[in-house]
């Protein structure tokens, strides 16, 4: 009874796109586990944490930005020390299901790196993808689990736009299809498209915009709740989410919308969350819910500092859980979210956020 006072006390206080349904009572609820990860090694402190990615053994991987972290923060590591703590941890992190630290690599070491972390992929072979959004990110990088580089697609250096094919535009994130050895990604801050390339060879495929269209780099007009549906994507295209039934499920951040494709680039629906919400936008990342069918979305809005649980048949948010803050549970700019095999939910945080949190499911997924 707790739990559904909880979630008929959400959606009352949600947009009127929230809907309780007779199937409430087997959404999944969460609670947070504020003990994971556990403390980390060699007086490490985490800067922004930009994404999160899961491995085929449970295994989380956190994308963070030590370049974000202040004076004050890395203040150990100054000519002189400044302070007595800390130092900045390493871009790439592998957490085991515990929150036990296994192995860190990347800036400054690795090579090459992109200028500003901001999406990583951790395909089936162990490949790890990453990708960053400042404005010379032009290209997405693949290593070995322990930081060898293997590939680069694209070229470091300024973005030919939205229908260059052999650079990216600012890139957010990636997502594999191990079937097809198909790389999506949300091209992203600079570009306004999808962007599809072979896996293993880095060959490019295809690419589409809003509705499936050509996307083009003209001008937008600010975001308006109010105004005509924009046919273009926003910056940025935040993400490019794969189900197992052969959908692309894209972040319009901006655009306070999710659009659904075929991995063709037809445009099947698209579903709207918080439209009135201004500012960093209501659509930042999605991550399938692990049961047989995907039953749930889970969809992070880092503006409105919450996880919606979204019925992927028809894209209503049934629930969720978060609030604007900083104790356990709560967010600020909740950038990016993974779910594990079991239902673990896992979330990072920028900003002056710099944290990463777990959220425990009250049953597994069937």
């Amino acid at each position: 009874m707790r739990a559904l006072a909880w979630l008929a006390g959400f959606l009352l206080a949600a947009s009127p796109h929230l809907v309780l349904t007779a199937a409430a009572q087997t959404v999944p609820q969460f609670t947070v586990d504020p003990s994971w990860p556990k403390p980390l090694p060699n007086n490490w402190l985490l800067g922004q944490v930009a994404h999160i990615a899961v491995d085929s053994d449970d295994h989380v991987w956190v994308l963070q930005r030590p370049r974000t972290l202040t004076d004050d923060e890395k203040g150990a590591t100054l000519k002189p020390p400044r302070n007595t703590c800390c130092a900045p941890a390493p871009s790439v992190m592998e957490f085991d299901a515990d929150g036990n630290y296994i192995q860190g690599w990347g800036f400054p070491e690795a090579k090459p790196w992109v200028a500003n972390e901001h999406g990583i992929w951790v395909d089936r072979a162990g490949s790890v993808w990453i990708s960053g959004n400042a404005n010379d990110d032009s290209a997405i990088y693949k290593f070995t689990r322990d930081g060898k580089h293997q590939l680069t697609i694209g070229v470091a250096g300024p973005t030919g736009g939205s229908n260059d094919t052999t650079r990216l535009g600012r890139p957010a994130t990636l997502a594999v299809d191990e079937e097809a050895h198909e790389l999506y990604v949300a091209d992203g801050y600079g570009s306004r498209r999808v962007i599809v390339f072979d896996s293993n060879t880095g060959a490019f495929k295809r690419y589409w915009g809003a509705y499936g269209k050509k996307p083009n780099d003209d001008k937008q007009p600010a975001y308006s709740p109010d105004a005509p549906l924009s046919q273009q994507f926003g910056n940025p295209v935040h993400c490019a989410t794969l189900s197992r039934d052969g959908h692309v499920y894209v972040c319009d951040r901006t655009n306070n919308r999710i659009q659904v494709f075929k991995k063709d680039g037809t445009f099947v629906t698209e579903w709207f969350y918080e439209k009135p919400t201004l500012g960093a936008g209501s659509t930042w990342g999605l991550a399938m819910w692990p049961d047989a069918n995907q039953t749930w979305m889970l969809n992070n809005d880092g503006e409105n500092n919450l996880v919606r649980i979204l019925r992927r048949s028809d894209g209503q948010a049934v629930g969720g859980f978060g609030r604007s803050g900083r104790q356990a549970g709560q967010f600020h700019w909740v950038h990016a979210l993974a779910v594990d095999s079991k239902g673990n939910v896992y979330t990072g945080e920028v900003d002056t956020g710099k944290r990463v949190q777990k959220f425990k499911p009250d049953a597994p997924p069937k």
